[in-house]
């Protein structure tokens, strides 16, 4: 794995130009790769992330439009039958 190390004093605390989503994000991994090293399953990190996040994200989103999947769909950047696939993928709907 060609991986980039930082510096110690880089790890814990992200750059003050991130949004506080991305500042989370960042926490995260690096707190997640911390625990886990190198031992990284067959998935992928990727696949992972995309996994985790993916639900709470349509979750959050509907909620926020009053279960309006049209307007949802729309602030996702999405197609609303994308949108319908992805809730049935994650037993939202």
């Amino acid at each position: 794995m060609n991986a980039v190390r930082l510096p110690a004093n880089e790890v814990s605390k992200p750059s003050s130009s991130q949004s506080a989503l991305s500042e989370c994000v960042t926490r995260t991994v690096r707190r997640y790769l911390a625990d886990i090293g190198d031992a990284l399953g067959d998935e992928g990190l990727h696949a992972l992330v995309m996994r985790e996040v993916e639900g709470p994200l349509l979750r959050e989103v509907l909620a926020f439009h009053d279960g309006n999947q049209s307007r949802a769909a729309t602030a996702l950047g999405i197609n609303r039958a994308t949108l319908r696939k992805k809730l049935l993928q994650y037993g939202l709907i």
